[in-house]
């Protein structure tokens, strides 16, 4: 882990796939720039505090490892901490979009066949 938290971010994206080598190699735009260097100035302070941020499609990096982040769905701020088996992954697959449905007892005028279910 320690061998990967040295590696630059050109030697980093030789070990991860096309896509994200790619994305890598572009760089970062100004809004991921703020939040990587949040990232940065948080694991220098040891701050266990989350970081919050709307870029959902950041890659994690081996210098984020060990952070808290927050990000956001949607609707509100998924939190969770960034493990080193994410690395490579982007932040967005972490904070789901939707939620399962659990469907219940079929309601008043559902449908022609809910009509002969007894209401409560």
């Amino acid at each position: 882990m320690q061998e990967l938290q040295d590696m630059t971010l050109q030697e980093f994206s030789k070990l991860v796939p096309s896509r994200i080598r790619r994305r890598l190699g572009r760089g970062f735009n100004v809004v991921e720039k703020k939040f990587v260097n949040e990232v940065l100035a948080a694991r220098k302070n040891r701050d266990k505090t989350a970081i919050k941020t709307h870029c959902r499609d950041v890659v994690i990096t081996p210098h984020m490892v060990g952070t808290v982040i927050s990000v956001h769905n949607g609707k509100e701020f998924t939190t969770f901490e960034v493990l080193p088996q994410m690395i490579g992954h982007y932040l967005g697959e972490f904070a789901l979009t939707r939620k399962r449905v659990q469907h219940g007892a079929p309601g008043m005028g559902a449908t022609k066949s809910s009509l002969f279910v007894p209401l409560k």
